[in-house]
């Protein structure tokens, strides 16, 4: 039968083994373990932390609490403002777990760790060290971000797609609307583009699309502009906080640098080259009015500028 010494000692060697990174501090927040894959992960020795309160130097350039501090200070209501992206009860009991990306110091890399931290108390329910396990799931969060971004972009052209323009428009009419400011919508068709496939074929057609939706995300220079492939040859731009005159600005950049593409399109009536039709419309975001409506407004444009012989934009007459 193993004796309580030995049974420590067992302990200790076992958690020294883990294959996930594990370290214990005790009620002062030093730490008294420091297994070899917490090593590993850091690239910190033992022995530079063991009887230190310094693990934290493992995890970031300036001093902050790690989860097993906060259970030691009692400070576990603090864990919204430590733990932006995941904070909540642990699993395992009393514990708590935590998700967040940490420049480590040491070994110069970004990384995305969730931890589990849990009390230990001795048989009289007095705390006397917390536990706190560390896995690296940065392949995993860079894999979900990519999952993320497939579904809100368009494959072929890498502009994003109707479902990310659909839930962007509303984010942002809603945002303009609490400012008091301008939201102008652009909508773009290439002229001609089934002449276009007809005469070259599809996958002609498709390297067009490309190089239009480009040239189209190239004429933004504001990073809260967004292009997106609203559907078979037809694009659209969502501009906040920018009014008409602006956004007709806008407008003529995107035509003027489509003509400098010069992309041949004998089969069209308009021009030799690639051109678009373009509608513009801006509204004063508010309770009063709807984003459906401005859309509807660019839609109205783009096929004035159709019928006045494209190859041109319309701006809506708003306020």
């Amino acid at each position: 039968m193993i004796n309580k010494p030995e049974q420590t000692e067992f302990a200790i060697n076992l958690m020294q083994h883990l294959v996930t990174a594990t370290f214990v501090l005790d009620t002062d927040g030093n730490v008294i373990i420091w297994n070899r894959s917490c090593e590993r992960l850091t690239g910190i020795t033992a022995a530079e932390v063991i009887g230190t309160n310094n693990h934290w130097k493992a995890f970031y350039s300036n001093h902050r609490l790690c989860l097993a501090d906060t259970i030691i200070e009692g400070r576990t209501n603090e864990l919204d403002k430590l733990y932006t992206v995941s904070a909540q009860p642990s699993v395992y009991g009393n514990g708590y777990k935590a998700e967040n990306w940490c420049v480590m110091p040491r070994i110069g890399k970004r990384l995305y760790l969730a931890a589990d931290a849990g009390p230990i108390y001795d048989n009289h329910g007095q705390l006397i060290a917390v536990v706190e396990t560390i896995r690296d799931q940065t392949d995993q969060k860079i894999a979900q971000k990519r999952l993320e971004e497939l579904a809100v972009v368009d494959e072929l052209t890498g502009l994003f797609n109707r479902r990310y323009f659909n839930d962007h428009l509303d984010s942002e009419w809603k945002r303009c609307a609490r400012e008091g400011t301008h939201l102008s919508v652009i909508l773009l068709d290439i002229d001609y583009f089934k002449q276009y496939n007809d005469n070259y074929g599809h996958l002609v057609g498709d390297e067009c699309l490309r190089s239009v939706a480009g040239t189209i995300q190239r004429s933004l220079l504001r990073g809260s502009d967004s292009a997106t492939r609203f559907g078979g040859e037809e694009f659209c731009v969502l501009l906040p906080g920018i009014q008409q005159k602006g956004a007709t600005k806008i407008a003529k950049r995107i035509c003027a640098n489509i003509e400098k593409l010069e992309i041949p399109h004998p089969t069209s009536p308009v021009s030799q080259w690639v051109t678009l039709s373009i509608g513009v419309a801006c509204i004063l975001s508010s309770e009063n009015d709807t984003p459906a409506n401005l859309l509807t407004l660019a839609d109205e444009a783009m096929y004035r500028a159709k019928a006045g012989g494209r190859n041109q934009s319309f701006c809506a007459e708003t306020d």
